[in-house]
């Protein structure tokens, strides 16, 4: 994206990227067809001039791809047509790669899976060589089981993908089933979705020195972030899965710093950031500090649970713990830490935190270092390897599961 690109080159899948970018970092909602042509022109007109003018004389129309389904749709979807036929289709917030949306984030939900039902199958209609670039790609809440890849096609979902099997009652069903967290800010989400059209943010300032009371997020690599880091900074690896998700669930609603490696990886948190409705960046610095966050291996953890030293706190999903937790864990995710330590729910002692793999483990005991608490993460390892090295653990069944 942003590459000039001559007549007769390789253009649709740089096309794609580009508006599923520009899908992700303007969020907005077109209500009706006359709103959504608006739209995409606008996107068509932030494209280098060389793709424009290819353009130009190869899109014939821009059409009203899903009408029913808008009401949740980043950048709402619509239909190139070339040649008298589709051939690429923006799928917003309605068909992703393996998966659909959820239909309860901004409107009811049942409602919003009867419609969703039918947008879905009027794009199936579309033909099977229709190419298809979602808003969402995994480590998105807007749905439960998208992959990572960043398209697709119509005909490859349609024999894959499970949403598209099965009928009205069968879909609103698995509707209700088992989802994500709903996001913090999905309020301001739908607000921002419904409103005008974005513009683009300002280029992130690097400052000269971070103001005192300035909340930090930390974005390089959690090893890195470990071995030296300002004092009471959040640390939320950039390049990790879900990244701005996690920080829309800890970060306080106040402006705050990005501590990058360098500007190129604080302009690409910021990008990420704005795309989930965050757009208090007061500006960067580079990232580092004397403070560390010290691991705790398995062997260490083991032997402070045989000597009672410590609280552990499992900071994964409740379905996650379900499936197998250490004995005498509390359940606390990660998403809930800092809530949990300004209201003073915990006890005083040490904690350890620990998660699958040890990602979220070090996001949650970052939360709670920053909230006064002596905590420390297992890094290397989570409950899986816990579990394969001969460690109890406890499963749970919940009532009608």
């Amino acid at each position: 994206p942003g590459e000039a690109v001559e007549p007769g080159g390789e253009l649709r899948p740089q096309v794609g990227e580009q508006f599923t970018q520009l899908g992700q970092q303007v969020p907005t909602y077109y209500q009706n067809l006359k709103e959504k042509t608006q739209g995409i022109e606008k996107l068509y007109q932030r494209l280098p001039p060389s793709q424009r003018d290819w353009l130009k004389g190869k899109v014939l129309s821009a059409l009203d791809g899903v009408g029913e389904y808008a009401k949740g749709s980043a950048v709402s979807t619509g239909t190139f047509v070339l040649a008298h036929a589709p051939w690429l289709v923006l799928t917003g917030d309605s068909l992703f790669v393996g998966d659909a949306a959820r239909p309860d984030l901004a409107v009811e939900a049942h409602d919003g899976a009867e419609d969703l039902f039918h947008s879905l199958r009027r794009l199936v209609d579309l033909g099977d060589g229709v190419e298809v670039f979602p808003g969402h790609v995994a480590g998105s809440l807007c749905g439960a089981a998208m992959s990572s890849k960043a398209s697709t096609t119509i005909g490859f979902e349609r024999r894959f993908n499970h949403v598209l099997q099965g009928e009205l009652e069968d879909f609103i069903s698995a509707a209700f089933g088992p989802q994500p967290p709903r996001p913090p800010n999905m309020e301001r989400i739908v607000e921002l979705n419904r409103g005008e059209l974005l513009s683009a943010q300002p280029p992130l300032e690097r400052l000269a020195a971070v103001p005192d009371e300035a909340i930090i997020l930390d974005v390089r690599p959690t090893d890195i972030f470990a071995s030296g880091h300002h004092a009471g900074a959040l640390g939320i690896p950039v390049a990790g899965s879900s990244f701005a998700t996690r920080a829309a669930f800890v970060l306080p609603d106040r402006p705050f710093v990005v501590h990058a490696t360098d500007e190129a990886e604080a302009a690409r948190a910021a990008r990420s950031l704005y795309a989930v409705g965050l757009f208090g960046v007061a500006g960067w610095h580079e990232g580092g500090g004397d403070e560390k966050l010290e691991p705790v291996s398995l062997d260490e953890l083991e032997s402070m649970l045989g000597d009672d030293a410590i609280e552990l706190l499992d900071v994964r999903e409740a379905d996650e713990r379900d499936e197998g937790h250490v004995p005498g864990s509390r359940h606390l995710p990660y998403r809930t830490a800092r809530a949990a330590a300004e209201a003073g729910l915990l006890n005083g002692r040490p904690v350890v935190t620990i998660c699958e793999s040890g990602a979220r483990a070090a996001i949650a005991a970052s939360v709670l270092r920053a909230a006064g608490i002596d905590a420390r993460p297992v890094l290397n390892g989570g409950i899986p390897d816990w579990r394969a090295r001969g460690g109890e653990t406890t499963t749970f069944r919940r009532c009608g599961s």
